[in-house]
């Protein structure tokens, strides 16, 4: 009942923007000028590929941490739960902490399974946080921020403050994941010995167990192991973001498409603090305002467009994946510590 009404609030959140946008803003007479020249197909069929390149990519780093332990069917499986999860919570990144439990539910152990968890999100984490980095470098702040008076200002100290938050976090994940697992564990014993949970410390203990192990046993895998690993962490990530710039070439937005590809990494870092589900109504706002210089003034039509079949490909997908595949999931969950 609950997953209906996280669905249900984020199409709608989502919709509602889009409706109030067009309308504002939108002549139907206005689709006259659309160009559906060489363009428009090529720009759409980028972004479809872009966006299965995104999850191949995900897939394939699943059976790279899991050793292919899971089969291709599993890690699809595992990957679409992490997009719906993340698409119904929020911040958009709600999918990546329940990894460990999509990876008990295919057979792992939990203490391997947290351990993989924690591996992927130190990967995903160290990703963006290098490339807002290359982002910030290469690109003024005023022109990166857009040129919205409010914009350059409350969005810019925004993505720092996201930033900062996401380089400690990140390096607290490196520490529990490759110098002290112990840590975690020593936590977990800590919480797990007060009065209300004392009756699972020896469940508990168990899995902490297997979590240190299972973490040391990813920490002496070899560089080439962690090269492919990161590797398949960014090339996941740049498709993601690849298939706005690819909608902005197929409606032929003026602009530097660099620009546009940088300004994804900015967009993501502001739907971390959404209170939305999955960021839904913040991103669609955010899109037609941070991408306005893209378009000509006026030109509502394209824009709307863009920021529609965006929302489609990127995240309306994956609620329907999830609609299909969390019922059959739910009715065969049997956690066992």
């Amino acid at each position: 009942m609950k997953n209906r009404i996280y669905i249900v609030t984020a199409v709608l959140l989502g919709f509602l923007v889009i409706g109030w946008m067009a309308y504002k803003d939108f002549d139907l007479l206005d689709f006259s000028a659309i160009n559906i020249g060489w363009r428009f197909y090529v720009g759409l069929f980028l972004a479809i590929l872009f966006f299965c390149g995104q999850n191949f990519c995900m897939m394939s780093r699943f059976r790279l941490l899991t050793k292919k332990i899971l089969s291709w069917k599993q890690s699809f499986r595992v990957n679409m739960l992490c997009e719906f999860t993340s698409a119904i919570t929020p911040s958009s990144v709600g999918g990546s902490g329940l990894i460990f439990l999509y990876l008990y539910k295919e057979g792992m152990n939990v203490g391997r399974s947290t351990a993989i968890m924690i591996a992927s999100l130190f990967l995903d984490e160290l990703f963006l946080c290098s490339s807002c980095l290359l982002a910030v470098l290469f690109f003024p702040l005023d022109v990166l921020f857009g040129h919205a008076a409010w914009i350059t200002s409350s969005v810019k100290w925004i993505f720092m403050l996201v930033v900062i938050v996401v380089a400690l976090w990140t390096l607290f994940l490196y520490v529990s994941l490759f110098c002290r697992p112990q840590w975690v564990r020593s936590v977990l014993l800590v919480v797990f010995s007060l009065p209300l949970l004392r009756r699972l410390r020896s469940k508990v203990e168990n899995l902490a167990n297997d979590l240190v192990l299972s973490s040391k046993e990813l920490s002496c895998m070899g560089f080439s192991f962690w090269l492919k690993s990161f590797g398949l962490t960014a090339l996941s990530w740049c498709f993601r973001y690849a298939v706005a710039v690819a909608l902005l070439f197929a409606f032929c937005s003026k602009g530097n498409l660099w620009l546009a590809y940088a300004r994804q990494w900015v967009l993501w870092m502001i739907s971390i603090v959404s209170p939305t589900p999955g960021g839904s109504g913040l991103n669609e706002f955010m899109f037609k305002v941070y991408y306005a210089d893209f378009f000509p003034s006026n030109d509502v039509t394209n824009t709307l467009l863009v920021v529609v079949l965006w929302r489609l490909i990127t995240y309306y997908t994956y609620l329907l994946a999830g609609v299909s595949i969390v019922p059959q999931w739910i009715r065969g969950i049997n956690i066992k510590l």
